[in-house]
């Protein structure tokens, strides 16, 4: 088991790997909380997988400032980013699945799943229900992660194993270049036909080729952003991420996020990728990122 750990003065986060034989499902665990009783946003936008929550005490969430969340749910794939908030103090598991990770271990079409979030009672029945309240009365992280492991483990052991599949291979494909990958490298890298490759990304991950490679091709320019040394200027790094010029990044930022780049470098305490969390009043702003 990895772990890595970050505190500032309101938010402890750890980020936790699932045992191995899991790693084809899930990407890692993250547990957040917040540590003071004052309210919050966060701003959720694509990394390229989906995830499944538990809130863990008797904090509200919402989304969009209206739809009540239950305390425990899954969410597929997301086009726009949401906005979340609560206003006591929190803590989350959030179960961070591979891009194929749902599909894998359900069978669902992520398609199906795509820009929804639904009770995790609504697929997994009573185990859900059992699973949450295990972990809402376990004291130890340890115990919480042998419980995710155990629930994980025995659902990947009811599904048929998919054998040797296309997507695997295409997505550390797509990792190693950044994101800078086309359609048509992607026929010839695979040898399957441009409709063939657009069906399986459609089923098993939920969204298009092209719109996975922009979200890959974003986040590579956010590790890029923040390991950045002091003398590199944002115009470089886009460059290097491999964006025509500054305007094109900014507004391929601002669809995703719907902030600036300046404003996510400048304005947020940087911990882990796609949540960002903004506080009351103006310029307060500080950003959860993913620990990759």
């Amino acid at each position: 088991m990895r772990t890595f750990e970050i505190v500032n003065f309101r938010i402890r986060l750890m980020q936790i790997l699932p045992i191995k034989i899991l790693t084809p499902y899930i990407k890692h665990y993250l547990f957040l909380e917040s540590t003071h009783d004052q309210h919050k946003k966060l701003r959720l936008f694509s990394d390229g997988n989906t995830g499944m929550v538990f809130l863990l005490n008797e904090s509200n969430l919402s989304i969009n400032h209206s739809q009540h969340l239950p305390h425990s749910f899954l969410y597929g794939q997301i086009s726009h980013f949401q906005d979340l908030a609560f206003s006591e103090q929190a803590s989350f598991i959030i179960v961070v699945f591979q891009p194929d990770g749902l599909y894998r271990l359900l069978g669902i079409p992520a398609i199906e799943l795509k820009d929804q979030i639904i009770s995790s009672q609504e697929i997994f029945g009573s185990l859900a229900n059992n699973l949450y309240d295990s972990l809402f009365n376990i004291t130890y992280t340890t115990e919480k992660i042998n419980a995710l492991n155990t629930f994980f483990y025995e659902l990947s052991l009811k599904r048929q194993s998919p054998g040797q599949t296309l997507l695997p291979k295409v997505l550390q494909h797509i990792d190693q270049h950044k994101g800078l990958v086309t359609i048509e490298q992607l026929v010839n890298y695979t040898g399957y036909t441009e409709r063939h490759i657009e069906r399986t990304f459609a089923q098993q991950v939920g969204m298009s080729p092209k719109k996975y490679v922009n979200i890959i091709q974003l986040h590579s320019f956010l590790k890029l952003l923040r390991n950045k040394p002091t003398e590199a200027n944002l115009t470089g790094i886009s460059y290097e991420s491999g964006y025509f010029d500054q305007s094109h990044l900014i507004r391929m930022f601002k669809k995703y996020t719907g902030i600036t780049p300046s404003q996510y470098l400048n304005s947020t305490n940087r911990l882990a990728v796609n949540f960002m969390e903004f506080k009351d009043g103006p310029n307060q702003m500080s950003g959860l990122y993913n620990l990759v």
